[in-house]
């Protein structure tokens, strides 16, 4: 009894013992709910709380380890290693060698974290990963591929960025397919391709891309017309009438009392005579006539004679500038209207250009190379082929006209056309077997020949070019001045100065020249390039080389080339 009373109250006293020290713990937790929520602060401000702050202990690698796939490093520990611990083995991996070197070796791109820990848990080494594609080859194979150029290639997780600076556009499409190809091997490259690593191209081309091309087509065309024919006229004593007609009827101006009266007419006719005579040709023409009286008749002979000797010629100068890929258009002419039939008395008119033209598209190549596909155009109305409806006459038009595609340098020139043409017409008009008679058939026939010979040549030349100063800029009208009413009027003076010489050309981009700002003007004129060949500047009071602040104001008062003040 005695043992088993004892043992009750041992039990009791631990259960007592039990529940008093679990009694601060309750009041300690349920304590909160019961007290009073917190005063606010002084001043009106709130408790700061600093956002992503690492708690007290933790550590953050501070060293980056960037690495190749297939790259590996070797690290040496200042202490003995315990455990290594890497966040992404798919990306890089540790093989630890002994107890103070690890080797670190990348294994596909992306970022991971080591921590490498000592036995007593201290921190010896802790660095972020960053492993990328062969960057040192791809930098070589680059290089081979494009020596002249620098390209630098850097990756960021699936993401590579191409910056530096390339010869043309055409390199820096070439060196984005070249390292796109390298980055995702066993992909087929491609617009819908699903790659590994993207590539951004963020190269510049060092060649200007603003593409100058003048355009010359000169023309000469000769004309050249002869006409002979043969009227002759006659009437009898009696009624009987005589006549032959092959050239065009002509008159002969008489004046009163140089021939005869009864003999002729002042109209070139006999008299009392009707005479059937044929429409003019157009042109102009020499009518020689003879009048008289033999063998009991009246004569009048008329020897038509025509001769046209003409010649045109044509120069057309047009240029115009524009960006690689780019097509330009210029049109120094005019429009002329068309009417068209719309049905029930309804009439539209439409609109045709004439004059010069030009259209052209270039593509800088690599080396200063330029792709030209070029269309120049030169058109005239002409009353040849015209049409006339309801009244209405409308113009035909000659026109001659290239288009082609051809690779020159800067500066250097091309006949990309030419036309050489001699027409040849001989015609015979006569009257059946009598104009086949010898001596007398040549009054029954008449004879028209025509020449026609045309020549015709289109010159191209292209120009690299870039922005220059305004204040290098000529224009035809400085140094214009209009004449006084004095020197209208007395002097016979149109202007202040006269007309003649050659206008400034292109100054081309030197071959190695800097990155072209896009958008924006240079900050400077652009020396013209000394090489032979190169176009002259030719202006009179702007020397080339002479390279002005850009404080200084524009010179009114030199004249433009082909004008003088004085």
């Amino acid at each position: 009894m005695r043992s088993a009373t004892a043992l009750h109250r041992v039990l009791s006293a631990t259960v007592i013992t039990a529940l008093v020290g679990s009694a601060p713990v309750t009041a300690m937790a349920a304590g909160p709910k019961l007290q009073a929520k917190p005063a606010p602060a002084r001043g009106g401000q709130r408790p700061v709380t600093h956002v992503g702050a690492a708690p007290a202990g933790t550590v953050r690698p501070t060293t980056e380890v960037v690495l190749s796939t297939g790259q590996g490093e070797l690290i040496n520990l200042p202490a003995n290693v315990s455990d290594v611990w890497v966040s992404n083995p798919g990306v890089a991996d540790v093989y630890v060698n002994n107890l103070h070197q690890i080797h670190l070796f990348g294994k596909d791109s992306g970022e991971s974290t080591i921590f490498a820990t000592s036995a007593s848990g201290t921190v010896i080494y802790a660095a972020n990963i960053r492993v990328s594609q062969n960057l040192s080859s791809i930098d070589r194979m680059v290089k081979l591929a494009m020596p002249d150029s620098d390209i630098k290639v850097t990756t960021v997780g699936q993401i590579a960025v191409l910056t530096g600076t390339v010869s043309s556009p055409e390199d820096s499409a070439a060196a984005q397919r070249l390292v796109t190809a390298l980055l995702n091997p066993g992909v087929a490259v491609g617009p819908d391709a699903a790659l590994k690593v993207g590539v951004i191209n963020r190269l510049r081309a060092a060649t200007p891309l603003q593409v100058n091309l003048q355009v010359r087509i000169a023309e000469v065309s000769r004309s050249f017309v002869k006409n002979i024919g043969v009227n002759l006229t006659s009437r009898g004593s009696g009624s009987t009438l005589f006549g032959i007609t092959q050239g065009r009827q002509g008159t002969i101006a008489t004046a009163p009392g140089t021939i005869g009266s009864g003999i002729i007419n002042a109209d070139g006719s006999l008299p009392g005579q009707t005479v059937f005579t044929q429409p003019a040709a157009t042109g102009m023409g020499t009518t020689l006539g003879l009048a008289g009286h033999a063998l009991g008749m009246d004569l009048l002979s008329s020897l038509d004679l025509g001769e046209r000797d003409g010649q045109v010629s044509t120069l057309a100068n047009p240029n115009i500038t524009v960006i690689s890929g780019e097509t330009g258009s210029f049109l120094a002419g005019g429009e002329f209207p068309i009417p068209i039939s719309q049905g029930l008395g309804a009439v539209s008119v439409d609109y045709k250009q004439y004059g010069v033209s030009l259209s052209y598209t270039p593509t800088v190549l690599a080396d200063g190379r330029i792709s030209l596909h070029v269309r120049p155009e030169v058109s005239q109305l002409s009353s040849q082929g015209s049409v006339t409806l309801s009244g209405v006459s409308i113009p035909a038009l000659t026109t001659r006209r290239a288009e082609t595609t051809v690779e020159l340098g800067s500066g250097q020139s091309m006949m990309i056309a030419g036309l050489l043409q001699n027409n040849h017409n001989n015609s015979i008009d006569k009257a059946p077997a009598l104009g086949d008679m010898p001596i007398v058939g040549a009054l029954f026939r008449s004879n028209a020949f025509q020449r026609n010979e045309t020549e015709l040549v289109i010159v191209i030349t292209p120009y690299l070019v870039k922005p220059v100063n305004a204040n290098d800029i000529v224009l035809p009208t400085d140094g214009y001045k209009a004449p006084t009413d004095l020197g209208r009027v007395f002097m016979g003076q149109l202007g202040g100065g006269t007309t003649g010489g050659d206008r400034p050309k292109p100054t081309m981009a030197p071959a190695g020249s800097a990155q072209p700002s896009l958008g924006a003007a240079a900050p400077g004129p652009v020396a013209p390039d000394p090489t032979p060949g190169s176009p002259v500047d030719r202006r009179r009071d702007a020397p080339a080389a002479i390279t002005p602040p850009p404080s200084q104001t524009k010179k009114g008062a030199s004249a433009a080339p082909g004008f003088d003040i004085n």
